[in-house]
């Protein structure tokens, strides 16, 4: 399978690009996601010339605005060049399909970044660099690689990565009425676990050949949106008992208390999610569903990521 386009931080591939003329390689980016993501590398101090290693930058709030200056000579302010260095950027980033920041930096922080006012500081800034990559692409997913620690976080990312890769597949070989729905009727159960999909549903209702482009425009950047807010257990729990109820005509008495049982322990935390998914997997192996067969939400990246074993 081609490897999906990822935007990095270059540090967190190994390349000495720091202000000290080191890196920060992250070995579960560069080995696990590495097997799965075409890494596109990016640095933006060293792309407005700064070099490494280099003096060191920080953000300060000068009348109500940010701008990263040097810590030892405030007068070198590159804000602009930063901003202007992700405009560049931009034909770049359009072809990728998630992008891993370098937490805390001034320039790729994408949040919790140290903002100086005087001798105060407060840990509530974003990089000038990512600032401008958020604004300017907002249906991509962004994530620190230091927020890539969490189970839930990590795998909100990668879902999503998968959901925009697939999107961009449809629009390949060319967007159509049929197509735009069918996208929605597989990803409907993913959107379940996140929040109410009917508002996505209703988008698509009154779709006609004219109304195409502006609708499935509006329905990603939507879709995006919603998937952003990380899926909860008590979505997750309604959404397996939605697809018990295709199962309700081929279970015997005991494997539906079987199921229930298993579903009710993932609902108490005792067990992750892959487990109620293995055993919903094994039932629909005997009695197939073409709806669920087809639907992602069982599969919605490749196993081997092992990323619902600790949901």
């Amino acid at each position: 399978m081609k490897k999906i386009p990822i935007g990095i931080s270059s540090c967190l591939l190994g390349q000495n690009v720091r202000y000290d003329g080191g890196h920060k390689r992250d070995s579960y980016i560069t080995g696990t996601l590495g097997e799965y993501f075409d890494f596109h590398p990016f640095c933006p101090e060293m792309g407005i010339g700064l070099g490494a290693p280099r003096p060191t930058l920080h953000l300060v709030k000068i009348d109500h605005a940010l701008h990263c200056v040097g810590i030892k000579d405030p007068e070198c302010d590159v804000t602009e060049r930063l901003h202007d260095y992700a405009e560049q950027q931009q034909h770049l980033h359009a072809g990728l399909c998630g992008y891993i920041l370098k937490k805390g930096s001034p320039s790729c922080g994408m949040e919790r970044v140290r903002v100086y006012s005087g001798a105060q500081h407060h840990k509530d800034g974003v990089g000038i660099y990512a600032e401008a990559l958020l604004r300017l692409n907002p249906l991509l997913p962004v994530e620190e690689e230091g927020r890539l620690g969490d189970p839930g976080l990590r795998e909100n990312f990668i879902q999503r990565v998968y959901v925009l890769s697939r999107w961009k597949a449809m629009l390949a070989v060319g967007l159509t009425a049929s197509g735009l729905t069918n996208f929605h009727a597989r990803h409907k159960l993913i959107i379940m676990s996140h929040e109410d999909y009917r508002d996505l549903g209703q988008l698509l209702a009154g779709l006609t050949k004219s109304s195409l482009e502006q609708v499935a425009e509006q329905y990603i950047l939507q879709l995006m949106i919603t998937l952003k807010k990380p899926a909860t257990r008590k979505n997750h729990v309604n959404v397996l008992q939605h697809i018990q109820g295709y199962l309700k005509k081929d279970l015997s008495a005991d494997n539906k208390v079987e199921l229930c049982e298993v579903i009710e322990r993932y609902r108490n935390g005792y067990i992750p999610l892959i487990v109620p998914l293995t055993l919903l997997k094994h039932h629909f192996r005997k009695t197939p569903d073409p709806y669920i067969e087809d639907s992602y939400y069982m599969s919605p990246y490749p196993q081997e990521l092992q990323l619902i074993n600790q949901l």
